[in-house]
């Protein structure tokens, strides 16, 4: 055992067994702690136990090296060997500054370490055309300019340093809209630009390099597929979404689209899926992937280090707290840990510093639960 632990780590509990020594430990960093945390021995085994959730680590050492033990259960067994290592229960979950209002069923989206809330409506479901602006280095919310038609359901998305919100609708029913909202940092001012194909809401949309990507939507708007130009301003139709659907999670890895989940109809209480679809811009063709292990619509995603993240949702039983990431190299998912408050109603994302920002979504079925917390969720240091 090292002579001196670092001030940051505090010991719980020193279990010996057969040379194998498991050391639990918790960080004073900005991460929460979930315990109390604890070791047990079975006649094969160690056993580690936690209260709550949490993301179980290991290192071999106890001051760096820290990975996370992907899809451990508590409690979890280790097998002993003759070699020493060290264990840690923190969460990956964290909290920013609240909104300045309750929002759901908006857009989200990030440039240049500000996060833009875009549109959307509170608990009384009355759209708004507010722009509600984060800065992450003073962790401070402002009103911006406000967008120039207020929608909710928006594909919102960021290229050649601007922010545009995508169609979306302007009620709850059923009044799409195919307009495109372009922001522009530098004049914070909001202009109109050529206008979608057909008129969508509740799809998703990614970006590669000058190009937008706008998949699904509400029916019977499910299988659009199309690209926007950002620097011509022009739109081109694609090959149809093989499975239509809306309230869906999107990326981009490695120049692929992936589009996962969903609902099949209008409504929360519609069925859902799980499919992964993979749509190659060099090639023009979609493929299918693995499904994600969760059948779940009014979902949110976010590509970071290489892997697809998807969080959050709503169904017929409630709202999700599910966090599930997709390995591409592995055609694998992993469930992680889970959101400490269960969302939807958040779609496109941001990720600033290696934290993934959830600012505001529903925390109940329906769309009368808007909220004002600001989730986040550390991506460092996780390994497949």
């Amino acid at each position: 055992m090292p002579a001196q632990q670092s001030p940051r780590f505090r010991l719980l509990r020193l279990l010996t067994l057969v040379a194998f020594m498991a050391l639990i430990v918790l960080p004073a960093n900005s991460q929460n702690v979930h315990g109390p945390a604890r070791l047990s021995k079975t006649s094969s085994n160690v056993l580690l136990s936690w209260t709550g959730v949490g993301t179980l680590q290991s290192s071999p050492v106890a001051v760096g090296g820290w990975q996370d033990v992907l899809e451990a259960s508590s409690p979890h067994g280790i097998l002993t060997t003759n070699t020493r290592q060290f264990f840690r229960v923190i969460s990956r979950w964290g909290t920013r500054a609240n909104l300045i209002e309750a929002n759901s069923e908006m857009g989200v989206a990030e440039l240049d370490g500000k996060i833009y809330v875009l549109g959307g409506y509170p608990a009384s479901r009355v759209t708004v055309n507010t722009v509600q602006v984060y800065d992450s280095v003073s962790n401070t919310w402002r009103l911006g300019a406000p967008l120039l038609l207020g929608v909710n359901h928006p594909m919102p998305a960021v290229a050649n340093g601007k922010v545009y919100v995508i169609g979306g609708q302007t009620d709850t029913g059923s009044a799409y809209v195919n307009n495109v909202q372009e922001f522009d940092p530098v004049t914070s001012n909001w202009t109109y630009r050529a206008v979608m194909p057909t008129a969508r809401s509740a799809g998703t949309a990614v970006v590669i390099g000058d190009r937008i990507y706008v998949a699904g939507g509400r029916p019977p708007r499910g299988n659009d597929f199309a690209v926007y130009h950002a620097t011509s301003n022009t739109w081109q139709i694609l090959p149809n979404l093989p499975t239509q659907r809306n309230h869906i999670a999107a990326c981009a890895i490695d120049g692929k689209i992936y589009v996962v989940g969903g609902r099949l109809a209008a409504g929360f209480q519609s069925a859902m899926t799980n499919i992964l679809e993979v749509f190659d811009p060099v090639l023009n063709q979609w493929s299918t992937r693995v499904p994600m292990p969760t059948a779940r619509g009014g979902i949110n995603g976010i590509a970071a280090n290489g892997n697809f993240f998807v969080f959050g949702g709503e169904g017929p039983n409630g709202v999700f707290d599910e966090m599930e990431m997709y390995v591409p190299a592995q055609n694998r998912w992993y469930r992680l840990e889970p959101l400490p408050i269960a969302v939807h109603g958040v779609t496109g994302s941001a990720l600033v510093n290696g934290w993934i920002h959830l600012p505001g979504g529903g925390t109940s079925t329906g769309g009368s639960s808007g909220a004002v917390l600001h989730q986040v969720f550390s991506v460092d240091g996780i390994v497949p």
